[in-house]
């Protein structure tokens, strides 16, 4: 088989939206404050009513609607996330019952952060074996369920949303547009971020996680482009996690990727974990801010302190 690409993506966030002001009444912090540290200012909030499932759900419709694809052609459904409160069914086994995907493979991917490109990396290999034909790629968190809204440091971060991809083999005249994954982890600090407890909380150590992202991950974000036999001075895109402006903004001068469009929808979204890196790549095809076939370093990284990354092509 001649590789993999994505066909389509889509995504989808909750309508209620909670802003720096918002959290100025429920803590002690301002605007100035959250800006100046995470550079945050909205964050999208989903109600009781709205499970991870469901906003998964939302996200991988849009999706199979831009591939003009039906639920009939998805044998393989991955969902990337770390804030399911059920241990079973799993999150793609709801996903899939939503849809009326008939029969499929429905596992979860839980590397917080770097879940969906861990998951996409998956669906690469699993469709290139021919144990599946199409697959839908769902990271989705809801973030604001393990939050502790009395922690500043962590309660301004957060938001909730999923993004989406549909995965499917290239022709045979056509070059990959998933390029090979770099991954990995430090599994002896994978205290820096933990969601852990009775009930689940997300606290994390943000120097640590800050030195580690801004010193240690450039030449491995450099080393996925080499793998997909490209410079960074080749990306059209660059979509990190988005868990801080103040951490992507120095790994995106560093990776130097100084002709790419440099995704920093955490502005708006806040940190949404594993559905951070579809979101952010969602939102840039659909405002035309990068092109068909454009190479697009997707890069996760957090929880667990793991990492995953790949250069694809933009559908």
């Amino acid at each position: 088989m001649n590789g993999t690409r994505i066909a389509a993506v889509g995504h989808y966030q909750p309508a209620k939206v909670l802003t720096n002001e918002d959290l100025a009444g429920m803590v002690e912090t301002s605007d100035e404050w959250i800006r100046s540290r995470v550079g945050i200012r909205t964050r999208h909030v989903a109600g009781p009513d709205e499970p991870v499932d469901e906003l998964a759900a939302h996200a991988a419709a849009k999706a199979l609607a831009s591939a003009g694809l039906t639920p009939g052609d998805i044998d393989l459904v991955l969902v990337a996330t770390s804030t399911a409160v059920d241990r079973s069914p799993n999150m793609a086994a709801r996903v899939a019952a939503r849809l009326g995907i008939p029969s499929p493979a429905a596992m979860d991917v839980n590397v917080v952060c770097a879940g969906f490109t861990h998951a996409l990396a998956t669906a690469d290999h699993t469709v290139r074996a021919g144990a599946a034909t199409r697959a839908l790629v769902i990271g989705a968190d809801k973030m604001t369920d393990v939050t502790d809204w009395t922690d500043r440091t962590t309660c301004v971060l957060v938001g909730d949303g999923a993004g989406a991809a549909v995965v499917e083999a290239c022709p045979a005249d056509e070059e990959p547009g998933i390029g090979p994954v770099l991954w990995g982890s430090v599994p002896e600090m994978g205290h820096a971020v933990r969601i852990e407890g009775t009930p689940s909380r997300f606290a994390q150590e943000g120097q640590s996680v800050y030195r580690w992202a801004t010193t240690q991950l450039p030449p491995i974000a450099r080393k996925a482009c080499e793998r997909a036999g490209l410079t960074p001075e080749d990306l059209a895109g660059v979509v990190l996690h988005q868990a801080n402006l103040r951490i992507i903004e120095p790994l995106a001068l560093k990776i130097g990727a100084v002709n790419a469009v440099v995704a920093r929808d955490v502005v708006d979204s806040g940190n949404t974990s594993a559905a951070s890196i579809p979101l952010a790549f969602s939102k840039l095809v659909e405002r035309g801010e990068i092109s068909t076939g454009d190479p697009v370093l997707l890069f996760g990284f957090g929880g667990n302190l793991s990492y995953a990354g790949q250069v694809v092509r933009c559908p």
